[in-house]
């Protein structure tokens, strides 16, 4: 099941790359008189306020999202942005960094027998896909109910799988700091409503670009149905909920659209990261938190895309996507706090509660650590279980993530 969307490989970069990094630590000045200036990941420009964009003319008139950006895939350049660093709730759209973090420690192959206990930490409201206990799945099957549903009960039980839901956050969270994603602060593996949780345009779209150099990753997202299990030999279809995937819900599908992932909560509302492909060239668009309910988030989205198709290729750079630092990227990670001045305070709704799990990751080095020593050590703890028992079928969604992440 490998996707032939043609995603430019993450080694093919544009010559002047090179430069393009070395903006990403431009200074900003704080206006603060305790802050000295501190580094803007992607370049100071993704700090301030406002559209972003040079060069180039045409954007959408009527954007209604708190935040967005449009990204070149290939050579990470950013074309505009408005308000990219800005903190905001994820929802499921936090779920690309959960596959970032955990999708390579098991084979698809694998199979998992579910127990209660996989299941017992779900938050009440969550949408699922409809894993029972008592069935056994293979890991293939919960990925497809991770990024076809968005079912936090897929989450759940490949968080246990890796070793735990607190295990698993605080490997998303060294994962984020090693993607240089310092905007994003990690709760739950889901993307559910929690208080201080947060990301930003910017690092949603540090996370698909991530994503999509994983050929699995990208066959996942852009899947459109799949037969779900449901006990016994029965199984029961599971549609993506990504409405310019599917056509669901009269939105148009997006001619050359490969994914990534979409998002809803009743505290943050819509929240979309796609990605295109259009005359050899792809695009990243992430949309956050737009007024417009419904289907506003997809009609954003396909806005910015065929803005970066069309006036997008005048566009001179206004940032850029860094690299990982454990593939090489220019560190040019400040403090938490300090990425807090640059980016500006969290959305209310979304307050930082005080607690963290920043403290579980020494730095970048820590963070390369973890992710290496400690998620691929589960890989070697997993268990291959037998035969399915009979067990339920989900109840149907709207395509539109109600309640949760």
């Amino acid at each position: 099941m490998r996707d032939s969307s043609p995603v430019p490989p993450r080694d093919a970069r544009l010559s002047r790359r090179a430069a393009l990094g070395l903006a990403a630590a431009v200074p900003l000045a704080v206006a603060s008189p305790a802050s000295a200036a501190t580094p803007v990941i992607g370049g100071e420009r993704l700090a301030r306020a406002g559209v972003q964009v040079s060069g180039a003319a045409g954007l959408p008139k009527r954007l209604t999202a708190r935040s967005w950006l449009v990204a070149d895939h290939q050579s990470g350049e950013v074309l505009a942005s408005y308000h990219a660093h800005t903190h905001l709730a994820p929802a499921s759209t936090l779920k690309m960094l959960f596959a970032d973090t955990v999708l390579k420690n098991f084979e698809r192959t694998e199979r998992h027998r579910v127990t209660d206990a996989d299941l017992a930490d779900i938050p009440s409201g969550s949408s699922m896909v409809g894993v029972k206990p008592g069935i056994t799945y293979t890991v293939e099957q919960l990925w497809l109910g991770v990024f076809l549903r968005s079912g936090n009960d897929a989450v759940h039980v490949l968080s246990h799988m890796n070793g735990g839901v607190a295990r698993t956050v605080a490997q998303m969270q060294a994962k984020a700091q090693d993607l240089q994603a310092l905007d994003t602060h990690v709760v739950s593996p889901d993307g559910f409503d929690h208080k201080g949780q947060v990301s930003s345009a910017y690092d949603l779209t540090l996370f698909a670009r991530h994503g999509l150099a994983d050929a699995d990753f990208r066959a996942y997202c852009h899947r459109k149905t799949a037969n779900f299990p449901a006990g016994g030999k029965k199984t029961f279809q599971i549609q993506n909920t990504d409405r310019l995937l599917t056509g669901a819900w009269g939105v148009p599908t997006y001619d050359g659209l490969i994914g990534v992932k979409n998002g809803y909560t009743s505290n943050a509302g819509n929240t979309f990261t796609g990605a295109a492909t259009r005359g050899g060239r792809t695009l990243l668009v992430t949309v956050m938190h737009p007024k417009s309910g419904g289907s506003g988030v997809y009609e954003e989205t396909a806005a910015l895309l065929d803005w970066g198709f069309k006036e997008g290729a005048k566009a001179r750079s206004v940032g850029a996507l860094v690299d990982p630092l454990s593939e090489g990227g220019a560190s040019a990670a400040p403090t938490r706090k300090a990425g807090k001045a640059a980016a500006g305070a969290p959305a209310a709704a979304a307050g930082d509660g005080g607690s963290s799990s920043w403290g579980l990751v020494g730095g970048a080095g820590g963070a390369v650590a973890l992710l290496a020593g400690g998620a691929y050590a589960w890989r070697r703890r997993r268990r291959v279980v037998g035969d399915e028992a009979p067990g339920g079928r989900q109840e149907g969604q709207d395509g539109q993530e109600r309640h949760q992440g």
